[in-house]
């Protein structure tokens, strides 16, 4: 089988995953007080999902759930944040192959190794990718953009870090251990 056409389950995990996003993005969603800026349980969901299926899924379901999220919410999409989100989806879901969830193994050196990839990934989308891309798309102010940039990437570091980590711990949890004899069954 050519290995770019996505499975089955990679293309039910990237509908489902957009699906979750949005919805999360709608009721589980935190005002910061910054204009169009919340606390986004989403992105903890993203980084589970990046890691379980990997860039390309990670990619998609950001770009495909922040896409619709702000179609239907917000009447438009915003489209220098969709890429932000899509790039989170994919620099996370890069790791995956170092990270062995789905073997059950999450102990803490996947744990730190996983935050640190997080922290990366949201300072270079959230600080850089999301504000840069305001001024050159929409013109918008410098110190407006970036102040939303730095609000955001913040509150996702910390929402993946907390959240993204627990999710990321239940999952293992649920997963035989490489070698045990459930697994091999």
């Amino acid at each position: 089988m050519n290995s770019t056409v996505l499975s089955i389950k990679t293309v039910v995990a990237i509908g489902i995953g957009a699906a979750v996003f949005i919805i999360l993005s709608r009721f589980g969603s935190i005002p910061t007080g910054i204009p169009n800026t919340n606390v986004e349980t989403s992105y903890a969901f993203l980084a589970l999902m990046s890691l379980l299926y990997g860039p390309v899924a990670g990619l998609l379901i950001g770009l495909i759930g922040h896409t619709i999220k702000d179609a239907v919410f917000y009447g438009a999409p915003w489209f220098s944040w969709i890429i932000a989100s899509g790039v989170v989806g994919l620099l996370i879901g890069l790791a995956a192959s170092r990270i062995k969830l789905r073997d059950g193994e999450f102990g803490i050196k996947a744990i730190i190794s996983f935050n640190i990839i997080q922290v990366i990934t949201n300072s270079i989308a959230w600080f850089l990718i999301a504000p840069t891309l305001d001024i050159f798309i929409y013109a918008e102010p410098a110190n407006k953009v970036y102040m939303q940039g730095l609000v955001a990437g913040a509150a996702n570091i910390v929402t993946v870090g907390v959240l993204g980590t627990l999710l990321a711990i239940a999952y293992a949890k649920t997963r035989p251990k490489k070698g045990s004899l459930t697994r091999e069954l």
